[in-house]
């Protein structure tokens, strides 16, 4: 089955540890991992602030500084200063525009049609990882839709080689980021030599998929990028890399998410069921059709509230400025808002761990400070998939529960694991087809 970096292999709940200090500490505290220190900022009036373009910009944080020796300068790990930053979100936000996302849906549509053809072969077997094929689910999504290539996700049971030297680049590189100075030669001239192999890997694949496009670009984010000549070669491949690694990852680990609220709450899945019935009916649904659920929606926004897959982001001031009126910041000096703890503030409630997807009605979003939501980030640099991750995560989880029922184990209990983003670590089900009365 497809592997992703091992929770035993950089285990960690430093996030989750944060998140509850925020609680005591917060709004603005400083908790440190190892040898890394952070400011953590977790109250909506000061993310609001560090949402002001004038005065805070992103901050390349030091786990994005570890993935740039095979990300380079693709758009999440490059500064914004950077040309290259600019270059590429104007030759590529055209990727993520309605009439781009109808291209979209017929992708996943069909992909989604591999996955319901795996599970229907499963039903009578033994229980299965959901998120090992909910992570083939947005693998081959990402590398279809957005570049013509298909990793043959639900014909291998072994990662395909792309996955796995991506699984190793970026387990070496956050080890190479918690490892203490002094510490750091145990990583050893063999994992940099593993390392670097792997990152030839990545580039030769790559480099493979930009040649076999070069005559006929199409219409996808790879022919963009070709057909633009704004981007040299090293640019188009690293862009290439971020957005399978990203595109993948996030979307992977927030149905993982979605899966696991909507089958341990039934009168949520119930009512979520109904309005795919009735929207849907048995039809496979159209582009339009997916935003015509307004619940699993909600469902949707209500779990990366609780569990957003990215983390959160850092911001660096300007210039040296005052936060919240009395929290002096230097120039430069990177602050990281924490999304769980921000999520998790009082402005929701008084019961904020509670999955309540009725939180995100349009009268109850209006009444809450607008910053107090940030599941892809904020800004210029805010998630340029957001869109495409959303749609996809509806698609998918609508499909699903449409034909599936999905039993967890009696003592099933959620632990997220903490990597690049967060998911849950394991989600073993047993899959039979759903009774329709």
């Amino acid at each position: 089955m497809p592997q992703t970096p091992s929770s035993a292999a950089l285990a960690t709940t430093f996030l989750q540890e944060a998140t509850k200090l925020a609680a005591v500490r917060g709004p603005l505290f400083r908790h440190s991992l190892f040898h890394l220190e952070f400011t953590f900022v977790t109250g909506p009036d000061l993310v609001a602030e560090l949402s002001d373009e004038h005065r805070f910009t992103k901050h390349v944080h030091a786990n994005l500084v570890a993935m740039c020796p095979f990300l380079g300068d693709g758009l999440l790990t490059v500064e914004s200063g950077e040309p290259a930053w600019q270059t590429g979100h104007d030759v590529l936000s055209p990727g993520f525009t309605k009439a781009a996302m109808h291209g979209h849906h017929d992708v996943m549509l069909d992909v989604t049609r591999q996955l319901q053809a795996r599970w229907d072969q499963a039903v009578a077997g033994e229980p299965i990882d959901l998120m090992a094929d909910l992570l083939r689910t947005t693998q081959e999504i990402i590398g279809r839709a957005g570049f013509g290539y298909s990793f043959s996700s639900f014909e291998r049971e072994r990662p395909h080689p792309f996955m796995a030297a991506l699984t190793g680049a970026t387990l070496y590189g956050l080890r190479s980021v918690t490892r203490p100075p002094l510490m750091g030669g145990l990583l050893g001239d063999r994992a940099a030599r593993n390392n670097a192999e792997d990152i030839a890997t990545m580039n030769d694949i790559v480099d493979e998929v930009i040649d076999s496009k070069q005559a006929e670009p199409g219409d996808d984010l790879l022919g963009m990028m070709l057909r633009s000549g704004r981007m040299d070669r090293d640019n188009i491949r690293n862009q290439v890399i971020t957005f399978l690694a990203a595109g993948h990852e996030t979307t992977y680990g927030a149905l993982g998410f979605g899966v696991n609220f909507l089958f341990t709450h039934p009168e949520i899945l119930a009512r979520a069921r109904a309005e795919v019935d009735k929207m849907w009916g048995t039809a496979e649904p159209d582009y339009t059709q997916v935003s015509k659920l307004r619940y699993l929606r909600r469902v949707v926004d209500e779990t990366l509230r609780l569990w957003p897959t990215g983390p959160g982001y850092a911001r660096q001031a300007r210039e040296s400025t005052l936060l919240g009126g009395s929290y002096p910041v230097s120039a430069g000096e990177p602050l990281f808002v924490l999304l769980p703890a921000l999520h998790r503030d009082r402005v929701w409630g008084d019961h904020p761990e509670v999955f309540d997807p009725d939180r995100f009605l349009p009268d109850r979003v209006r009444a809450r400070p607008a910053h107090a939501y940030k599941p892809f980030g904020t800004g210029a640099r805010a998630c340029i998939g957001r869109q495409f991750a959303l749609h996809q995560i509806v698609l998918v989880l609508g499909l699903l529960l449409r034909r599936f029922d999905l039993t967890l184990p009696d003592d099933h209990e959620l632990q997220v694991s903490e990597l690049m983003t967060l998911r849950p670590d394991r989600l073993i089900a047993q899959v039979t087809h759903r009774r329709l009365n």
